[in-house]
């Protein structure tokens, strides 16, 4: 056990002047030296570690004795395939108490939506704003439910690139929780999300198409014959497909929104009313359907192609066709290759995974294995800068690398405080990827007091029957991957700072809050 030495009262105050003027700055220079080529093997347990912070939501201890012993390779293809691995005990029951983990999305949202007619329906004023009131915390709790089993998930899932993915996904094809009843749809539409994170990108955008989530945030419910609502199906082409410059026109909008016309949602457990020629061409998926009765059956032109109008099979025609535009490869590569190597990601290595992509006709986890292979990857280690998300969760695993967090809301607290809660961007867009929105003075100063929340045992994570300290295992103390791989690669100035810490708290507040750890 180290020992730390006592740290004079008056130099507090200007070391954690120091400290925070260093994180703004980590927002200006890349912390240790410059990318050099690729290492030969064998790599360093310090080297691995770096590269598991890229690929999971934070090295830890078992992971890094897991490529030490196997290999990176091994170790990656582990990742890719679909995995049956259960979070620790103490973390799957917090997943199966929740009420989202009862009952499926539809008896859910039915549930719901009586409760909100009920509430919609009294007569006496103060009566018909409590039941309201109740109907909205009613949501709002599925929603923090959500939150809560996404965060477990990041913190204990033995799948961590799964998890990256998901997150990356949900971001790529995002929805806002508070637009009508999407706080009760996020979790399911989230869960989906995780079950493609790794498949076919064809299957992965089917599923969004057909999501009530989707439907409902980018109001294609609203959109029929003679009445086109165009959002979805220009979000759909310059944000999830082909990107902005991906070639298509106005007139193509035109023409996908009349494609996508009758596909809406349908909250009931009875289909509509149709006519008796129509009632064959109805189609369920859920709470999500294509009524014919709404849908433009004349043919469209779209890309060049020509669409048939028949109806649901349009849909799928589409689909199809974007998924494998080559534009589609390289905007959604281009995403991957930002979230997961550089702000400005290398040309060169986002048209190597774009003809991967094509060649696997959308193979997300060959498109993956391209990525991690390529140099470019290797020499952006320890480069990209965290988000809040990733700041937040590898915080958390790092500080309490031996017990399972019992309370999430704290995290969820600070994601709220630093910008980016979780289902809460209200453009569908995502939220940004780049250095540049997350490194402002204000956000690193609230990153500082995350960082002293933690240390000192007060962030309130394990806070349940009256349990006032979260007794964290201070990763020097405690964390075996803090000598092996963190402790080397720490800057002179970061292991100056760490040497007169006055205590543990102090020393893992310091270490949380060095410009080092804000880079991943």
């Amino acid at each position: 056990m180290q020992h730390f030495p006592a740290l004079p009262h008056a130099a507090a105050p200007a070391m954690l002047s120091a400290l925070v003027l260093a994180l703004t700055l980590a927002g200006c220079a890349e912390p240790g030296s410059p990318a050099a080529k690729a290492p030969a093997t064998p790599r360093s347990a310090a080297q691995d570690a770096r590269w598991l912070d890229r690929l999971s939501w934070g090295a830890s201890a078992t992971d890094l004795a897991l490529v030490r012993r196997q290999g990176r390779e091994a170790w990656l293809e582990q990742q890719l395939r679909p995995g049956t691995g259960q979070l620790p005990p103490a973390a799957q029951a917090q997943v199966a108490a929740l009420g989202l983990s009862q009952q499926d999305l539809a008896t859910q949202v039915r549930a719901l939506e009586a409760q909100r007619k009920a509430a919609d329906a009294q007569t006496d004023d103060a009566t018909k704003q409590a039941a309201q009131q109740a109907y909205q915390q009613a949501m709002t709790r599925l929603a923090k439910e959500a939150a809560a089993r996404s965060l477990l998930d990041a913190l204990y899932s033995p799948q961590q690139l799964r998890e990256q993915m998901t997150w990356f996904w949900f971001n790529h094809f995002n929805v806002h929780q508070y637009k009508a009843n999407l706080r009760a749809m996020v979790g399911d539409y989230e869960q989906g999300l995780r079950e493609h994170a790794l498949g076919r990108f064809r299957d992965l955008l089917g599923f969004t198409a057909h999501h009530p989530a989707m439907l409902r945030y980018l109001d294609n419910e609203q959109n029929a014959a003679n009445r086109i609502n165009e959002n979805y199906a220009r979000e759909l082409m310059e944000l999830h497909t082909l990107g902005v410059n991906g070639g298509y026109s106005q007139r193509d909008v035109q023409e996908l929104a009349r494609v996508l016309t009758g596909l809406g949602v349908n909250l009931g457990d009875t289909p509509p009313r149709l006519k008796p020629a129509q009632q064959a061409q109805y189609r369920r998926w859920g709470l999500a359907e294509f009524n014919p009765a709404r849908h433009d059956f004349g043919d469209k032109q779209l890309l060049g192609q020509t669409i048939k109008g028949q109806g649901a099979a349009e849909i799928d025609q589409v689909l199809d066709l974007l998924a494998r535009q080559p534009a589609t490869a390289r905007h959604v590569s281009r995403q991957i290759a930002q979230y997961l190597v550089a702000d400005e990601p290398p040309p060169a290595l986002v048209e190597r995974m774009a003809q991967r992509w094509l060649a696997s006709d959308g193979d997300i986890a060959a498109v993956l294995r391209t990525l991690v292979a390529s140099p470019e990857f290797e020499a952006s280690l320890g480069r990209k800068f965290k988000d809040p998300v990733h700041y937040v969760v590898s915080s958390v695993r790092l500080a309490y690398a031996d017990r399972v967090v019992l309370n999430t809301a704290p995290m969820q607290g600070w994601l709220y405080r630093l910008g980016q809660a979780p289902y809460n961007r209200q453009t569908p867009d995502g939220y940004p990827l780049d250095e540049a929105a997350w490194a402002g003075p204000g956000q690193m100063t609230t990153r500082f007091e995350i960082a002293r929340a933690i240390g000192s045992g007060s962030a309130g994570l394990f806070r349940v029957d009256g349990e006032k300290q979260d007794r964290p295992a201070f990763p020097q103390l405690a964390n075996p991957l803090y000598y092996d791989g963190i402790a080397p690669r720490l800057a002179a100035a970061t292991q100056q700072t760490l040497a007169q810490a006055s205590s543990p708290q102090e020393w893992n507040t310091y270490l949380l809050a060095s410009p080092d750890f804000m880079y991943r």
